[in-house]
């Protein structure tokens, strides 16, 4: 996959995966040609302002024009997107972030020269610290597995894994269970009398500033849970007390729940 200033990444679909990852690359002083395809005209108009990208709003000319895709559609919208895009007729990687749709699936769309590769990046590569997983098809050459693999290190850390641990993957990394738990906690504090504020404050360092101890440090986690929740201790009795409320056991619906949500995905292409 050879790189040239004049053939541009372009992204199918015009989301928040697309708005992070652009901000992401923009943030880390990514300065090769980018264009998104979107049916929505806003979106493109909003991206355009933003971040300097191209737009186009034609599909089978953003197809044309690429030297590498990005599919940042709807899995329910996959189908009817291939369908409008038909055989490409030359050698592309193309690159799918739709939760769920397996390389099977996506090998069987656009063609025998369209090499895939499918990748998880987290919307919070738009602040530079995003995390990536990675799958490449046999096929795809090394040096376009490089290059997808350094596109995407621009915006965080990433790893390659096995497909088959993608859907639990999708469902453990998202930003979104930090957030639900920093609004949880917060609530319950203010509930018990702190302030709005201060209980966004305890609560955002308990979670946040706790985790970077852990990443920053040489403490294994159970080291930590050791230090911070004294036997008998408060920080132990709350644990004690949503553990035996049932914290644990949500926790592994909700995870069970996403990966059901995955495989069905996975079923409408």
């Amino acid at each position: 996959m050879k790189r040239t200033r004049d053939r541009p990444i372009v992204f199918l679909g015009g989301g928040r995966i697309t708005s992070a990852l652009i901000a992401g690359w923009r943030l880390a002083g990514y300065k090769y040609r980018i264009v998104v395809h979107d049916r929505h005209i806003p979106k493109l108009s909003q991206l355009k302002r933003k971040y300097k990208v191209e737009v186009e709003t034609d599909l089978r000319r953003a197809v044309d024009a690429a030297y590498l895709l990005i599919v940042a559609v709807r899995p329910d919208g996959i189908r009817d997107l291939f369908k409008t895009i038909g055989v490409i007729q030359r050698p592309i990687t193309a690159v799918s972030v739709a939760a769920g749709v397996p390389l099977t699936k996506l090998r069987a769309c656009l063609g025998p020269l369209v090499r895939w590769a499918r990748a998880m990046p987290s919307p919070v590569c738009r602040s530079g610290r995003g995390l990536t997983a990675l799958i490449f098809e046999p096929a795809l050459p090394v040096d376009a597995r490089r290059e997808v693999t350094q596109l995407f290190e621009t915006v965080g850390q990433v790893i390659e894994i096995p497909e088959n641990h993608f859907d639990a993957f999708t469902v453990t990394y998202s930003a979104s269970h930090g957030y639900h738990a920093l609004g949880a906690l917060a609530q319950s504090a203010e509930k018990v009398g702190l302030d709005r504020k201060t209980a966004i404050i305890a609560a955002a360092h308990a979670l946040a500033d706790g985790i970077n101890a852990w990443r920053e440090g040489k403490l294994s986690l159970d080291d930590l849970l050791r230090e911070a929740a004294t036997p008998g201790g408060t920080a132990a009795t709350v644990i004690k007390a949503m553990t035996t409320a049932g914290y644990d056991r949500a926790v592994e619906r909700g995870i069970r729940a996403g990966i059901a949500r995955t495989k069905k995905n996975a079923r409408l292409i």
